[in-house]
């Protein structure tokens, strides 16, 4: 199974304590979002809608690749594959 690191949002990281970065194990970008909500369960709230989908406000990269331009979450991973999940902030 291919080793990742999921790296997340440092104000998600301050606000729930949890690390910056976090390697799972998944073959697959759903797979290890899965891993993710499981090891840090109150992430999901702030990522994933009531669909389960990520929040309009949330985007996901593959190794520098938005997942939005790509088959969703059914991205296969490779061992050192980067996840990078950032939040848009707007406001005024």
């Amino acid at each position: 199974m291919p080793r990742v690191d999921v790296e997340l949002p440092s104000v998600l990281t301050g606000l729930l304590g949890v690390p910056r970065v976090v390697p799972v194990e998944a073959s697959c970008l759903a797979d290890a979002l899965r891993e993710l909500s499981e090891l840090h369960p109150t992430i999901d709230v702030h990522l994933f809608d009531e669909t389960g989908g990520f929040r309009e406000h949330v985007l996901c990269f593959h190794n520098d690749t938005n997942t939005r331009w790509l088959d969703g979450t059914d991205v296969a991973l490779a061992d050192g594959d980067r996840i990078t999940i950032m939040q848009a902030v707007s406001g005024g």
